[in-house]
């Protein structure tokens, strides 16, 4: 079960192991209603500075750093969006109405920037943290 909006989540590298799949699909919320998400399946995925803030409608957001994020085992990332460069400068943008291109995607993004619903894994390990609330 998933809250809304999603998290800013930002990272200067983002790379995967086994990624077994890319698909969309709808999850639910603490409301009790359901949005589609763009579902990320791997063996691990490891986030190189990274960056995430949690926004609300009210009150303070919450803005959390490491150097590195590594999820490991069994890991499904549900995003509402994702925009990259690719290591031989291109450009890439997936989300629910933007699904991947024919040929995949590669093992290696830059400058990742996701609009994070929420993950899961067997393992999830920061490296460096810092958090810090502000209005």
């Amino acid at each position: 079960m998933f809250t809304q909006p999603p998290a800013q989540l930002g990272s200067q590298s983002l790379s995967f192991t086994g990624l077994s799949g890319i698909s969309i699909v709808n999850v639910p919320l603490a409301d009790g209603s359901r949005v589609p998400a763009l579902r990320i399946s791997a063996e691990s995925i490891t986030i190189g500075g990274f960056s995430l803030t949690v926004r609300h409608d009210t009150g303070p957001s919450l803005a959390t750093t490491a150097d590195t994020m590594t999820l490991r085992g069994h890991v499904q990332v549900y995003l509402n969006s994702i925009t990259a460069t690719t290591a031989d400068g291109h450009a890439l943008t997936l989300g629910a109405d933007t699904p991947p291109p024919a040929d995949g995607v590669p093992n290696d993004l830059l400058r990742v920037t996701l609009g994070l619903v929420g993950a899961t894994a067997d393992s999830i390990v920061y490296t460096n943290t810092k958090q810090h609330l502000s209005e």
